[in-house]
């Protein structure tokens, strides 16, 4: 099997302060020239998503990990989910603060017997596994939030500046498996204790025989079961481009507005959007593409 691997950094309907298209497109394509050749040197999709996912994690442009949005009251807290297609094993953390690497929880609890855990519970998990403390702030993300403090955060989170992105990513491997990880530091300005869709399987999700990954208002993942309602079309017969394709339409008559990707057993590769922007990058086994637009 020929790998495959698609990733994202978001949708909204701008792609003001981040530096522009090319700015984005150098970011998610340094990711695939980094994850892709370990798929070719036998890495499992499992582990290929969480290592592309920590590289997003780490940068700045998105909102997840360092560059994660502040929620109402200045704090980040941050959600992560890692789905192993071949397992059909689900496992997150929410809401954790201070780490620099939320997906790095999710991908251990994989072998945990309880394998999703809230702010306290995977704050305590962080501190069992020696995970140092840190703070995932950026200079940007404090000016928004001093500046929205002074609206009552009444301003609706409608671009990919202000924070609706996630980060994700779905890869295939050598051996057939696919597996889907999430991140996210959440819709941004939000009220404490607000969960996002990035830890469940609304938002991400596979099993054998596709995987999912979405972004954008997490409130309309949730409501539509984007991830898995995806994932269940295509196990049930219709082709990805086919069950993406249903998804987003029936989405679109509910005025939903977000954005995702996937890919199949076969090595499909599969988005879709309701936003004016979906920032997502693949290598299709030959070459690297995206759904820019200079």
């Amino acid at each position: 099997m020929q790998p495959r691997l698609i990733i994202h950094g978001g949708a909204g309907s701008a792609l003001d302060g981040k530096g522009g298209v090319g700015a984005v497109r150098k970011s998610l394509y340094a990711v695939l020239d980094t994850v892709y050749p370990l798929l070719l040197q036998g890495l499992s999709s499992a582990e290929a998503v969480v290592r592309a996912a920590q590289l997003l994690e780490d940068d700045p442009l998105f909102n997840a990990g360092t560059g994660s949005v502040l929620q109402s009251d200045g704090q980040i807290r941050m959600s992560a989910s890692l789905m192993d297609g071949a397992r059909q094993s689900f496992s997150g953390v929410i809401n954790v603060s201070r780490v620099q690497h939320p997906i790095e929880l999710a991908h251990h609890l994989q072998q945990s017997d309880d394998r999703v855990l809230s702010d306290y519970g995977a704050g305590e998990l962080a501190r069992e596994l020696h995970v140092p403390p840190y703070n995932p702030l950026t200079e940007q993300r404090l000016e928004e939030w001093r500046v929205e403090s002074h609206h009552d955060f009444k301003k609706r989170m409608g671009s990919v500046t202000a924070g609706v992105g996630t980060i994700g990513a779905v890869a295939l491997d050598q051996a057939g498996r696919l597996a889907a990880a999430t991140s996210t530091g959440g819709r941004g300005f939000e009220r404490i204790g607000r969960v996002s869709d990035s830890a469940m399987p609304a938002g991400n999700y596979g099993n054998a025989h596709a995987a999912v990954s979405c972004t954008g208002i997490g409130e309309h993942i949730i409501d539509e079961a984007l991830a898995s309602r995806i994932v269940v079309r295509v196990t049930d017969g219709l082709s990805l481009s086919a069950a993406f394709e249903k998804s987003f339409s029936e989405a679109r008559d509910r005025n939903r507005y977000f954005g995702a990707i996937g890919l199949d057993a076969a090595g499909e590769i599969a988005w879709g959007k309701t936003s004016e922007v979906l920032l997502a990058a693949y290598h299709n086994g030959e070459t690297i593409g995206d759904t820019l637009q200079d």
